[in-house]
């Protein structure tokens, strides 16, 4: 699970924990007292992902699931302003997110192709179709969803399944501070998100469906995905799809080209 350190990462990985998995939880920073197995890795620093997935060869001596979430998301990424009039380094998330998520993967991949089954799930969200934050988080969203389509053309014929996840509007304790003071305005926001833990266990859902090879290379709702197997919230809710509202997943081409 990588970029577990807070936020989605960290709410994934406890559901994870939560529904049996053993969680390698990584960051650049990590709180030994969330649970798992916290790991302090810096993404951009190829030789402590190889290092990283030395221990899980050395320890566990296979891989049966990788969350790639770790992204260099910064705080002023949001606004109206155009991409140039915001800061150069928004674009980092193009290395700690789209390509780092490509050496996870790279890493994982011989770890996982000799198991009995294996999935890389990729965290996204509807900014990959539809304008967010700018071209930059736009463009790694989309790259992911690009990545889990073209990875599940190389493990076609292998028990490894590729898939992106779609996360909507998340409760955050960040989010949830920018509430403080109004609970009314953040009771109304949260009938409409997810907690951070909802897509771990959309995950675990996940690699557990049998049809799990039938699914691979698709980029999916997470809402819509709970809704397939009757997951449910906090409180009982059923964060909605906000497929309408903001766009569908593309459609892979099946053609291949080698």
């Amino acid at each position: 699970m990588t970029g577990a350190s807070r936020g989605a990462g960290l709410g994934i990985a406890t559901a994870l924990l939560r529904s049996g998995w053993r969680v390698y939880r990584t960051g650049r920073t990590v709180d030994d007292d969330a649970g798992g197995i916290s790991v302090a890795v810096d993404h951009r620093d190829d030789d402590q992902v190889a290092a990283l997935f030395e221990r899980v060869a050395d320890e566990s001596g296979a891989l049966h699931l990788l969350v790639n979430n770790a992204a260099a998301i910064d705080d002023e990424l949001t606004g109206a302003a155009p991409f140039w009039e915001k800061p150069r380094h928004l674009g980092d998330v193009l290395d700690v997110g789209l390509r780092s998520a490509y050496v996870a993967s790279w890493h994982a991949a011989p770890l996982m192709v000799r198991g009995e089954r294996g999935l890389i799930a990729f965290t996204s969200s509807p900014g990959s179709v539809c304008y967010m934050h700018g071209p930059a988080y736009g463009a790694q969203k989309a790259g992911v969803d690009k990545m889990a389509a073209d990875m599940a053309v190389d493990f076609a014929g292998t028990p490894v399944a590729t898939a992106s996840i779609w996360m909507g509007i998340l409760l955050t304790e960040k989010f949830r501070r920018a509430f403080d003071g109004l609970p009314g305005a953040l009771a109304r926001t949260a009938e409409h998100a997810e907690t951070p833990e909802f897509t771990g266990y959309v995950i675990d859902a996940l690699y557990r469906d049998p049809d799990l090879l039938d699914l691979s290379g698709r980029t999916h709702v997470g809402a819509e995905l709970a809704q397939r197997y009757g997951i449910t919230d906090e409180g009982g809710r059923r964060p909605p799809s906000h497929r309408d509202a903001l766009g569908a997943p593309r459609e892979p081409s099946a053609v291949v080209v080698r």
